[in-house]
């Protein structure tokens, strides 16, 4: 889900004339429906498995599931909505749930999610729900969540005198201190890749900056919410706390991470089990996790994961309805998450004693509850991925702060041009908010 692409705005028109003439989506057979469901990556693999008993419980519907590589998702899906052969169901990263309901490519949800007792708006973490609403429409289910903690070295946070993780940004910085002067000149307290968007993005959120103004059609990042915010960031790198590296300059985290190049990383659920594996055993209690810290007490991190969604062209939506149902039924979410490492996405799901039990789970569990969604434009990953060429520029010292802020507000404000033109054409005022709900907490 990585790198520029066309925004919505500027493949809407084609892809609509020729959506027009689109068919069909599902076939229906002499003994039933077949539903075609497209899933990415290795829950491609994991939801054929689980579909089967989809099958048993409802003899007349059939689910053919196409895995689809990650790298090649969002081009397969545009170019199955442009040529009208999209499928019934889909797997969405939730980060592209503004540009496909840009493209009128998606289901509205709303009266089914309010007649089903299994998906419910409580059923679900507010900031991953939020994440699937567009200006006041719910366009998927969240299938399994992300977002992002502290992994770090209790050993070495212990040896600086600390016996936790501090809540704030000062406790936090104070700490790296310590952290470095156990460690040493040449070692550092956390690692923050400079070739990622992800940090200054949470510590923007954390601080209450909408990132974007005007109803998501300015940037707000030369604004002192985030201004602050990007200053904690790159003070991290200026006072040695932070190696001003990116993950192509590391040889190898795992290794880095173990060896105490570093003692503390922010980043997401998939390296619970990559931690578990790759470390040595004689480190296998002496690394956790922790939800992040804030500027005022315990911090907010990025809403992330992948949703489930029904593709307007669909003739069958009443029956992938009830496999959307079926899948985020709680005992389902437990299984899926054994099968995968995927966190679930429904609150009841984390009841189950396997996930309460484990403490490097549970953070994510408290992190959950303060997760907040990211702008949601289509736009978005274009500007977040031009933010990280920009932070690496002023972290190296080549451009001012202030300098390289303002310049970016320009450029954000230049890609969202098209977006400010079609909402003044709908009458949607400028004072509208950037995003549907602000931080937690």
């Amino acid at each position: 889900m990585s790198g520029p692409r066309r925004s919505a705005a500027q493949f809407a028109p084609a892809a609509f004339a020729l959506a027009l003439a689109a068919g069909g989506c599902a076939r229906t057979g002499g003994d039933g429906v077949t539903l075609r469901f497209w899933a990415m990556g290795r829950e491609g693999e994991v939801v054929a498995e689980l579909v089967r008993d989809f099958e048993r419980e409802h003899p007349g519907v059939r689910v053919e599931v196409q895995q689809i590589p990650w790298s090649a998702a969002h081009e397969k899906l545009l170019t199955g909505y442009v040529g009208g052969s999209t499928p019934d169901i889909t797997q969405l990263g939730n980060t592209w749930i503004a540009e496909f309901a840009a493209l009128n490519a998606l289901e509205p949800l709303d009266t089914r999610m309010s007649a089903s007792g299994g998906t419910a708006d409580t059923s679900w973490f507010p900031g991953i729900l939020e994440t699937n609403v567009v200006d006041g429409v719910t366009y998927g289910v969240p299938w399994y969540v992300d977002t992002r903690v502290l992994f770090y070295r209790k050993d070495l946070l212990a040896r600086a005198g600390y016996d936790r993780m501090p809540h704030t940004w000062r406790e936090w910085k104070e700490a790296l201190h310590a952290i470095k002067g156990v460690v040493g000149e040449h070692r550092y307290g956390v690692f923050l890749p400079t070739n990622e968007f992800m940090q200054p993005v949470i510590f923007g959120l954390q601080n209450r900056s909408p990132l974007l103004a005007e109803h998501g059609t300015r940037g707000a990042f030369s604004e002192p919410a985030f201004r602050r915010a990007f200053e904690f960031y790159v003070e991290l790198f200026r006072e040695g706390l932070a190696p001003p590296i990116g993950n192509a300059e590391i040889a190898n985290m795992y290794q880095e991470f173990a060896r105490g190049y570093f003692a503390m990383m922010i980043t997401g659920p998939w390296n619970l089990g990559e931690f578990a594996r790759r470390l040595p055993d004689s480190l296998s209690d002496a690394w956790g996790t922790a939800p992040l810290p804030g500027p005022d007490g315990p911090g907010e991190s990025i809403a992330g994961g992948s949703s489930l969604v029904l593709m307007r062209g669909s003739k069958h939506k009443a029956e992938a309805w009830r496999l959307v149902e079926f899948l985020s039924r709680p005992d389902v979410q437990v299984r899926f998450w054994e099968l995968t490492g995927d966190l679930p996405a429904r609150v009841e799901a984390w009841d189950d004693p396997a996930l309460a039990a484990d403490p490097r789970v549970a953070a994510f569990r408290e992190q959950l509850e303060r997760a907040v969604p990211a702008p949601r434009v289509p736009e978005w990953e274009q500007i977040a991925n031009l933010l990280q060429d920009r932070a690496e520029a002023v972290i190296r010292g080549a451009v001012p702060l202030d300098t390289a802020l303002v310049r970016f507000d320009r450029d954000v404000d230049r890609l969202l041009e098209k977006r400010r033109w079609m909402l003044e054409r709908e009458g949607i005022g400028a004072a509208a908010p950037a995003r549907a709900g602000g931080p937690a907490g």
